[in-house]
């Protein structure tokens, strides 16, 4: 389509920095906190409004005009399990872990019905001031366009947060159960990271 699209770490000041240099005119993040160009910040109005203006548009529910996007070109499945309250040296722990996966050399993990075909440490070099976010979180890329990512988020005396990121894209199936499609990455995280272990827990605190 030949549109230029900027993933970028946590935070709303990497979308001010392309809003103000005029990169991007729409941004959205994954807790589904979405804005635009009016505003240094998430607009539910402003959605609200977009959506109003697409359901007018193409006269259609939402259901619908999500089934129809999904038919034309697929469906990514998607959640978030957050394991919450974890001391700060069990979170520490869970991405050192982890981290194991992502030196030079390791062998990759194995994945069943896909590979694994790249782990990495985000990094991000914001394009307007040239600053260098290091260490954003874990990623695992598989072949067939799945992801999953660790991040930890929060210490202190209210401990951290790890947050596991989980996302498969499939192009013909779009009507199946999303815990069903992402169980071969939960159970990939939950090899690579021993948060079950680690953390003394049976499961995540919250799935979105």
């Amino acid at each position: 389509m030949g549109i230029t699209v900027y993933e970028t770490p946590t935070g709303w000041k990497y979308f001010g920095n392309l809003m103000d240099a005029g990169m991007i005119s729409v941004c959205g993040e994954e807790s589904f906190g979405t804005g635009s160009i009016h505003i240094r910040e998430k607009d539910g109005m402003w959605a609200a409004l977009a959506w109003l203006s697409i359901l007018a548009g193409r006269k259609m529910s939402v259901e619908e005009i999500v089934q129809d996007h999904w038919r034309v070109y697929g469906r990514h499945y998607y959640s978030r399990h957050d394991y919450e309250n974890l001391s700060t040296e069990q979170g520490k722990s869970v991405m050192a872990t982890v981290g194991k996966c992502v030196e030079r050399g390791s062998p990759m993990p194995s994945l069943k019905g896909d590979k694994v075909a790249q782990c990495f440490d985000f990094s991000y070099k914001d394009p307007v001031t040239g600053d260098v976010a290091e260490k954003q979180g874990y990623v695992f890329l598989t072949e067939h366009g799945s992801r999953v990512i660790f991040r930890l988020s929060g210490t202190g005396s209210s401990g951290a947060t790890i947050r596991i990121y989980l996302e498969r894209y499939d192009p013909e199936v779009i009507d199946a159960d999303t815990a069903d499609m992402l169980e071969p990455l939960v159970e990939l995280a939950l090899t690579v990271s021993d948060i079950m272990s680690i953390s003394g827990r049976t499961g995540p605190t919250v799935i979105t």
